[in-house]
């Protein structure tokens, strides 16, 4: 039995809900496989690739999953979604899976918590705001990166009116000028569904205390905010074990996003061999070939997709690509570290190389760490992981994590 499940709707965001608890000394684990081992966790997480996915084929995958949620017997149930909550009906519906989950769960207390300050994350009065590439906070609709997000734009900064949109209607607004009084808001919150403003961690604190106060079985809708918020007043001192290094120190990072700021990255990264990968490069051995040549040589190497270039794929097909090019290069060559830019590359590739579960290793970047991967093939087990959504890290992460990927004990 697991005090928490939380259920990652893209691998990047489920690894940093597994450093916010492993940070903060819970025993948690991603498990990625269903031979994954569960015992002894207070956070079980199930990372998934649900923001990718249509409505249909997400409920399916939750009634595939089911059985070992309900063999956890969480008290919460955490359905772990991105900060800026970009989603549509159509595609990554948070609505379609939270009904779904509230059907099976059947929650005394359903609440969505609608911001993460630690990551520049701001919900006031409902609305939604980021941080943007210029440092500066906006509202997400008018957010120069996921306005205009390519599969799912964020057109509508209001959550209730997002949300309602995927069919989560009847969200009770906890706007942030209420959360002072826990016997009020634990009652609230109680009622009915609710959507809750976080501008700061002291709200965060409010609202730790007020689910505490409500008790019951509870469904929470949010980022690693939701992590944060239920380790707030936690006095759990586990800390993660050391592990055995990685059979390998040959180090790979593919940035399978096309956002601003991993394009950022990639052009800052001064330590690692660059290796565009072209339409035409993606259907051929020749670049597997170099990359894989370069890996045995000791080299570090980035292999990107090409931000301004169409690839005439759709975007599932252009991951399941990508996951097939990087699984062929680490199997014709030995791969010890392996950074992973993109939420649903990550996801795919992850799920391509057949990990059976992650553990937190060490914290490395907002919105990052570097995890233990678990597999049964001696070469791929203890891989060091990074992986990070398009979005998150500073200009420099890919030539950080090259400089420290050889310190494992």
């Amino acid at each position: 039995m697991a005090e928490v499940v939380f259920l990652g709707d893209d691998f990047t965001g489920a690894s940093d809900t597994l450093a916010t608890y492993a940070r903060k000394g819970w025993p948690a684990r991603l498990v990625l496989n269903p031979s994954g081992a569960t015992d002894g966790l207070a956070a079980l997480g199930l990372a998934t690739d649900l923001r990718a996915r249509p409505p249909k084929a997400a409920q399916a995958e939750i009634a595939h999953l089911w059985p070992r949620i309900a063999k956890a017997d969480p008290r919460v149930l955490h359905l772990k979604v991105c900060s800026t909550f970009d989603s549509a009906p159509h595609t990554g519906s948070i609505g379609a899976v939270a009904l779904d989950l509230i059907d099976r769960f059947k929650p005394d207390v359903i609440a969505v918590i609608g911001g993460q300050p630690s990551l520049g994350r701001y919900c006031i009065f409902g609305n939604l705001f980021a941080t943007g590439p210029d440092n500066m906070v906006h509202r997400i609709d008018r957010h120069s990166v996921m306005g205009h997000h390519p599969v799912t734009p964020m057109t509508e900064a209001d959550l209730r009116q997002h949300l309602a949109a995927q069919g989560l209607t009847g969200l009770d607004l906890v706007p942030f000028t209420d959360l002072g009084n826990t016997a009020a808001l634990a009652r609230r919150v109680g009622h009915g569904p609710v959507l809750i403003d976080v501008a700061t961690p002291q709200d965060q604190r409010l609202i730790a205390d007020a689910l505490r106060v409500a008790g019951g079985r509870q469904l929470l809708i949010g980022a690693s905010s939701v992590a944060e918020i239920l380790t707030a007043t936690s006095d759990r001192t586990d800390q993660p074990s050391i592990m055995a290094p990685p059979a390998s120190d040959n180090l790979l990072v593919f940035a399978g996003s096309r956002s601003a700021n991993t394009r950022t990255q990639v052009q800052n990264a001064r330590t690692l061999r660059k290796l565009p990968l072209t339409p035409e490069a993606l259907h051929t051995d020749h670049l597997i070939n170099e990359a894989a040549q370069l890996l045995k040589s000791g080299t570090p190497v980035l292999v990107h997709l090409c931000p301004d270039i169409s690839y005439g794929l759709a975007p599932d097909a252009l991951a399941d690509a990508s996951a097939n090019f990087v699984a062929t290069v680490i199997q014709r060559s030995n791969v010890g570290h392996l950074g992973l830019a993109g939420g649903d590359t990550s996801s795919r590739i992850s799920a391509r190389l057949g990990f059976d579960s992650l553990d937190f290793e060490r914290s490395f970047s907002a919105g990052a760490c570097i995890c233990v991967a678990r597999h049964r093939d001696a070469r791929l087990d203890r891989m060091r992981v990074m992986l990070k959504g398009g979005q998150m890290g500073q200009p420099d992460l890919f030539d950080a994590f090259a400089e420290r990927a050889p310190v494992s004990p």
